[in-house]
């Protein structure tokens, strides 16, 4: 059986290790890209199952950006075949800020919102969860 692979996209080093490790522990392959640009780069060349997506990396957004890029609709998009790739969104805007979340198919295209720091049970069970 082929193992599941997690694309993890966060700019902060510290982070990607503390998502990798449990991933891995659990079983999973995992990739990592620091940056937006780089995140799209390892879509295509990945082909991740599951991408845990940081927030806030080369801009305040760049996360809910990349996102829609993942989701556009339009049929000569080059990341169509990713269109249905679940995305889980990593961040800690919610404990800094007074802004409020939520997935939204049209304007936030993600399946779920975990904040940071994870803990690593909730996080594999909810990889596990979303790759069902």
């Amino acid at each position: 059986m082929t193992k599941q692979t997690i694309l993890i996209i966060d700019d902060d080093p510290d982070q990607r290790l503390s998502i990798r490790l449990p991933l891995e522990s659990a079983g999973f392959e995992v990739a990592e890209a620091k940056s937006s640009a780089e995140g799209l780069e390892a879509v295509k060349k990945v082909r991740p199952d599951l991408i845990v997506l940081d927030v806030m990396m080369d801009t305040t957004t760049a996360g809910f950006q990349l996102a829609l890029i993942l989701r556009n609709p339009a049929e000569d998009s080059e990341y169509k075949e990713f269109r249905e790739t679940p995305i889980l969104m990593l961040t800690a805007i919610h404990s800094t800020t007074p802004l409020r979340f939520a997935p939204d198919q049209d304007y936030l295209p993600v399946q779920t919102f975990m904040e940071k720091p994870v803990d690593p049970q909730a996080l594999i069970a909810k990889v596990k969860e979303l790759l069902k």
